[in-house]
Formats: C-alpha cells, sequence, structure tokens
C-alpha cells in the first residue's frame, strides 16, 4: 500500500509552476465576473457561488502535479558517494604551518 504512495510524482519543475499559477490567475479573473452577475441579479449568493466554482476548478486543474507541469525538468548535479571506510582529510590538515618569530 504504502509503494503506491510513493510512486506518484509530487513535484513540478519551474516552467511548470509558472503555467500552474497563470492558469490559477486567469481562472480566478474569469470567476470574478460573479461579482457583476451577482450585481445585476442582486443575489449575493450567487457571486458566492461563482467565486467558489472557480477556486474549486483552479485548485483541481493547478494544484496536483500534472505531466504538463513536468516537461522541463532540471539537471542536476550527479552527486558523489561518500566512502565509508576511509577518513577524510580536512582541508586545514594540509596547509604548512607558519613559525612566527
Amino acid at each position: 500500500m504504502l509503494s503506491i504512495f510513493k510512486s506518484i510524482p509530487t513535484h513540478m519543475d519551474y516552467k511548470g509552476q509558472k503555467l500552474a499559477e497563470q492558469i490559477f490567475q486567469g481562472i480566478i479573473l474569469v470567476s470574478a465576473i460573479g461579482f457583476i452577475y451577482g450585481l445585476i441579479v442582486e443575489q449575493f449568493g450567487w457571486t458566492v457561488y461563482i467565486v467558489l466554482a472557480g477556486f474549486a476548478v483552479s485548485c483541481v486543474l493547478t494544484l496536483p502535479p500534472w505531466p504538463m507541469y513536468r516537461k522541463n525538468p532540471l539537471n542536476w548535479q550527479p552527486t558523489v558517494p561518500e566512502t565509508s571506510g576511509e577518513p577524510s582529510q580536512k582541508p586545514q590538515e594540509n596547509i604548512k604551518k607558519k613559525k612566527h618569530k
């Protein structure tokens, strides 16, 4: 059961984050039409329903890391494995000590 959760991707790349932000802002801006509609029909309830629906749609489209948000992965520098048997040298050990007069 736990392996199912580990297989789910949980990351976005930087361009994906920018795209998700633009989609979120666009949907929230369009759902702001609810204020105008609520003013015309004189029902505050419609305003709230339309804004909440826009918020819900934007959450479904932008919060999960959909594949469209993972198209440009970063190439990280490979990690160097540490050797467990050899003691590591400190950089200060290699410096020659100066004699003070």
